[in-house]
């Protein structure tokens, strides 16, 4: 791979957006009179001119990536998005070292919620905007990723959603670019709604704005330390619930009900396994706190519905303190962390479709030992299931697991005790946000982290976020050869 002028051509058009998105928080401070403003505007000065140069310095008649180029392409971009994001972090009145600023970047980028600031209603309109909108292009930025990339690419089974030859979703969609188009439309108008739900039930039209970039995108950043337990309504609580289902769940799924294939939400096999263990969770999660954390049913169920509904979403926004729901409630906590949505929606984790996939093949080799000279077919949603994407599905799922050690483990030499950094690797690699124990917990943040923790951290979240195997390959001596 010799040509890096096709990479650096669209990093720079990326960086004009993000010099145009630059320029939303700074009309928040503007108009609130919040000198900020002047540091978003030279900010994204600095980064329109730096993204104008790449962009027309390599730019050629005929754009083409070639399959090298486009695992490089799609670490780069978030890498580099994430490092200009981090400056009004550090240049606005929020005053952040680099390290801490580019922690709150990439969560941001990456969807993840986790956050080093300390008192979130004192930031300024136009950093709390910012925060969330990091989050809001990050959720759409990650849906095109999943359904338009990696499925290429083939990166741990995503090429079960491809979109050609036989992909049941090639009639409705034939074209990538109207295909994205219409995802960007569902994924602007998702946000709007939301807006306008929160607002007519409560919220600030500041607060309805913060939250339904968040809570669309599965982020679960809040412009209020107490996140959602804030406002205390059920039916704020309830509003948020949905929509981050919503959020959860495939973006081309909606796209096919809207152009008539209304039956398609209803049998998509992802679908069905995460409402059912969405409901399956919380009623347990309600019968333990009620019977043995002895709390009321009603506000037992209604604890368990937001906050398992948030962590297993990964949104991360949290209305209690559940480092008090006991050893089970923390067991679930922490094992929901990894599961994630679905895949093609905003959320991390290892995605419903995997565990599907690895547990159907479970069953097939039980089959086999009992049939040996039978031949046995696995299908996700009527497609065939092949060898080599059942291979990938458990070669992600081992090295996601390693990875998860490894970085736990990488905590554990910056003081942190055993809970902390086994839940805050979790946290990270899953892009969940909160953690478990005092330091991260719901009452907590990650602001008295050591500064090479949140470097481990940072590290984990692009890992995490960009599916393991887009930035592993980089550093293998095949990709790199000619």
């Amino acid at each position: 791979m010799r040509d890096f002028r096709p990479i650096l051509n669209i990093l720079g058009l990326l960086l004009c957006i993000e010099s145009i998105a630059l320029l939303i928080p700074m009309f928040f401070d503007l108009i609130n009179n919040n000198q900020d403003w002047r540091q978003f505007f030279y900010i994204s000065c600095l980064t329109f001119l730096i993204g104008f140069v790449l962009y027309q310095g390599f730019k050629k008649e005929k754009l083409k990536i070639n399959l090298r180029q486009a695992f490089l392409l799609t670490t780069l971009s978030w890498f580099l998005i994430a490092l200009f994001g981090s400056l009004p972090f550090i240049y606005a009145s929020s005053s952040l070292s680099f390290t801490d600023a580019f922690f709150e970047s990439v969560s941001g980028i990456t969807t993840t919620g986790s956050t080093v600031v300390n008192k979130l209603d004192n930031l300024s309109e136009g950093i709390l905007v910012w925060r969330s909108l990091l989050q809001w292009f990050g959720g759409i930025g990650i849906i095109v990723l999943a359904v338009a990339i990696l499925p290429t690419l083939q990166i741990g089974g995503m090429q079960l959603l491809h979109m050609e030859h036989d992909d049941p979703y090639e009639k409705t969609l034939p074209k990538i670019n109207k295909f994205i188009f219409q995802i960007v439309s569902f994924y602007v108008g998702l946000t709007i709604i939301c807006f306008f739900f929160y607002y007519l039930l409560g919220m600030s039209a500041f607060d309805s704005l913060i939250h339904c970039m968040t809570t669309i995108s599965t982020g679960g950043f809040s412009n209020h330390s107490l996140s959602f337990a804030y406002f205390d309504s059920f039916s704020l609580e309830i509003s948020s619930v949905i929509f981050m289902v919503m959020g959860s769940l495939p973006f081309v799924i909606f796209i096919q009900f809207f152009h008539g294939h209304k039956i398609s939400i209803f049998k998509d096999d992802q679908i069905k396994l995460f409402l059912l263990l969405l409901v399956l969770i919380i009623f347990m999660t309600s019968i333990w706190l009620s019977n043995y954390m002895n709390i009321e049913f009603y506000q037992a169920l209604r604890l368990s519905i937001f906050n398992i509904t948030s962590i297993l979403t990964g949104t991360g926004y949290t209305s209690s303190n559940y480092n008090n729901w006991g050893g089970f409630g923390l067991i679930i906590i922490l094992i929901i962390m990894f599961i994630g949505g679905c895949a093609g929606s905003t959320t991390g984790g290892i995605k419903i479709f995997r565990f599907q996939i690895l547990f159907r093949g479970l069953k097939l080799q039980i089959k086999k030992l009992t049939q040996p000279h039978a031949v046995f077919l696995m299908k996700f949603n009527g497609k065939a299931v092949t060898e080599n994407t059942y291979t990938s599905i458990i070669s992600f799922f081992f090295i996601y697991i390693l990875l998860f050690i490894l970085s736990a483990i990488s905590l554990s030499f910056f003081e942190l005790d055993f809970l902390t950094a086994l839940s805050a690797s979790a946290s990270a690699i899953s892009n969940v946000g909160p953690g478990i124990g005092e330091i991260i917990g719901p009452l907590g943040n990650y602001s008295n982290i050591n500064d090479k923790a949140k470097w481990v951290l940072s590290i984990t979240m692009i890992i995490g976020r960009l599916e393991i195997f887009t930035i592993l390959i980089l550093f293998t001596k095949n990709f790199w050869k000619k």
